[in-house]
């Protein structure tokens, strides 16, 4: 009888153990990979009460870090938020599903200026989320001139308290700009005199930084570095001592947009979650966390005058006309940049 007794109960423990994995496995989910520091996440609670489907949620630091954990296939996930130039390459590739627009209806409400542009002229791979430009941002008590170009990022007078971006394609980006040269170059001498001064920075370099960019600007470890606007804002919060530039030679102006990678396990529940980051109230309350520009028309009406004034976050005319959004580069030019890429940091 003990024994039975004993039997019926490990089978109701297994039973009842059983059933509880089976709940969670059967939970609706959505896996999205986002640059760090570039979303609210008490959103991803409110996602969760309105469809009932869970946000499982990581981060990378670059474009370049995306491409490669994709392109590996080592993890699968169904929505990720890479910028302009990336998107191109992935459509390129074939590495992206086409969004069914019939899921994201909230894609009216984005400004016609961030859509169909040239990475994805049939609005067909993505959805644009986020935009802003790249800047200098500085140390007032220690940068005390007036900075107005990008030749501060490679002056010696501020040697090893010097950051520079840990992507390839950024950190060269800041030296054709410093040269006067276009971002999208495929001149192989322009290059070669990019990676040459890049070369002379690290001499004088404090580090490569991409998120660990805030610790150091923030808690002043460091005099100046290249970075994107909204993070700006940020350390700008935290830290009254730092200002941000827009170098007069010129900058990256940037659309950051969702998108679904081939082959996701939950195309559906991902082109859900994609239109519910268009909502207009989540699309504010996402802006006011990140500090990036929302392309959200509907939003930027709702924002007061002194927000839509802040040229940081909405640069003006002037500004943008003198911005360059990075191309996809022919498969032989990032061929070079790998190899500049691995020289340098080897």
């Amino acid at each position: 009888m003990k024994k039975t007794l004993v039997l019926i109960t490990a089978l109701l423990t297994f039973a009842l153990l059983f059933a509880g994995c089976g709940s969670d496995e059967s939970q609706e989910v959505v896996n999205v990979y986002n640059w760090g520091e570039n979303i609210d996440e008490s959103i991803f609670d409110d996602f969760e009460e309105e469809t009932g489907i869970k946000v499982n949620y990581k981060v990378y630091e670059s474009n370049e870090q995306l491409y490669s954990v994709l392109k590996q296939g080592g993890v699968n996930y169904d929505v990720i938020i890479p910028s302009d130039y990336m998107i191109s390459r992935l459509i390129e590739e074939d590495m992206l599903e086409k969004i069914d627009m019939n899921n994201v209806p909230n894609i009216s409400k984005i400004d016609p200026e961030y859509l169909n542009r040239e990475f994805d002229p049939n609005q067909e791979y993505s959805v644009p989320y986020t935009w802003g430009v790249v800047g200098l941002i500085y140390n007032s008590k220690v940068v005390d001139e007036p900075v107005t170009s990008w030749k501060t990022l490679f002056d010696e007078k501020y040697a090893g308290q010097i950051l520079q971006f840990d992507n390839s394609r950024d950190a060269m980006a800041t030296a054709l700009f410093a040269l006067g040269y276009s971002v999208n170059t495929t001149d192989e001498k322009e290059l070669q005199e990019a990676f040459d001064l890049l070369v002379e920075q690290k001499d004088i370099l404090q580090a490569y930084v991409m998120d660990t960019i805030f610790d150091k600007l923030e808690g002043g470890e460091a005099a100046i570095g290249a970075y994107y606007a909204g993070d700006a804002l940020s350390m700008m919060e935290i830290n009254p001592d730092l200002r941000f530039c827009i170098p007069e030679e010129g900058t990256n102006f940037f659309v950051d947009a969702m998108c679904i990678p081939k082959g996701a396990a939950n195309k559906t529940n991902a082109e859900y979650f994609i239109d519910f980051m268009c909502n207009t109230d989540i699309a504010l309350r996402n802006m006011e966390v990140t500090g990036y520009a929302t392309p959200s028309a509907e939003a930027y009406a709702e924002l007061d005058e002194e927000t839509q004034n802040n040229e940081i976050l909405f640069p003006g005319h002037e500004i943008l006309e003198k911005c360059e959004t990075y191309i996809n580069l022919p498969a032989e030019t990032l061929e070079l940049y790998n190899d500049y890429w691995t020289k340098l940091k080897s």
